[in-house]
């Protein structure tokens, strides 16, 4: 089975309910599969509980079944059993050091590799890549590795804008990133809006949504990607 993973910028475009403009995105993905596992552990600020009340309601239209994998006792069995992954959005580096201390990050590739579908915004999409290298997120724990599940052979860059409020005097996104792409030369970032996603379907990657990406690699800095893009020569 190929792979079939989206990653969502954002939970919400503008003011719009929560996941209310990813479903048509989603919808898809949950075709052929029912049963969900949510993984909520970038929810420093939100209880478990309330996190998968505010999942399951956003994606009430979708008629499926959605459970959290903090209420398992072995959380392994619980990404198995699934016929689906949805990762929610919050702090990244407690994400990835969530997964790591479960030992879920080989488990979650070998399953979305073989045609498990997963779902991502935020956090969630950010540990997609190859590093959390790029995340705008605080350091607040330091997690085992900064390795990704590696869905993506590149950085992600979730909530992109290059906005710089008047008067504020820290570096712009881009500037941040340029400092990455000086370091790492090699390695492609791509910025994805709200409100958009990038869909991977086996060797196929397409950016979703009505507005455009930002590719940073090496020289190149902020390239415009065209709204609807096809990116599949980013997985080479």
């Amino acid at each position: 089975m190929a792979m079939n993973a989206l990653m969502l910028s954002s939970s919400r475009e503008g003011n719009t309910d929560y996941l209310a403009h990813a479903i048509e995105y989603i919808k898809p993905l949950t075709t052929h599969a029912k049963k969900w596992v949510f993984i909520p552990y970038a929810g420093v600020s939100v209880n478990y509980d309330q996190y998968l009340s505010m999942v399951t309601e956003g994606l009430a239209p979708l008629n499926i079944n959605v459970s959290s994998i903090h209420q398992y006792s072995d959380p392994k069995q619980a990404i198995k059993d699934a016929d689906g992954i949805l990762v929610g959005g919050g702090n990244t580096f407690q994400l990835l050091n969530e997964l790591y201390r479960y030992d879920l990050i080989h488990l979650i590739n070998e399953q979305v590799s073989n045609g498990k579908p997963y779902i991502g915004w935020s956090a969630g999409s950010n540990i997609t890549g190859l590093s959390i290298r790029t995340t705008n997120d605080m350091p607040i724990v330091e997690p085992a590795s900064f390795t990704g599940l590696k869905l993506l052979p590149f950085q992600l860059n979730p909530h992109y804008t290059n906005y710089q409020a008047p008067g504020h005097n820290g570096e712009t996104r881009a500037q941040r990133l340029l400092e990455f792409t000086l370091v790492d030369p090699i390695t492609p970032v791509i910025g994805i809006q709200e409100g958009t996603a990038l869909w991977r379907r086996g060797d196929t990657l397409t950016l979703v949504g009505d507005k455009e990406a930002y590719l940073f690699h090496g020289k190149q800095q902020e390239v415009v990607i065209p709204v609807g893009s096809d990116l599949s020569s980013y997985l080479d």
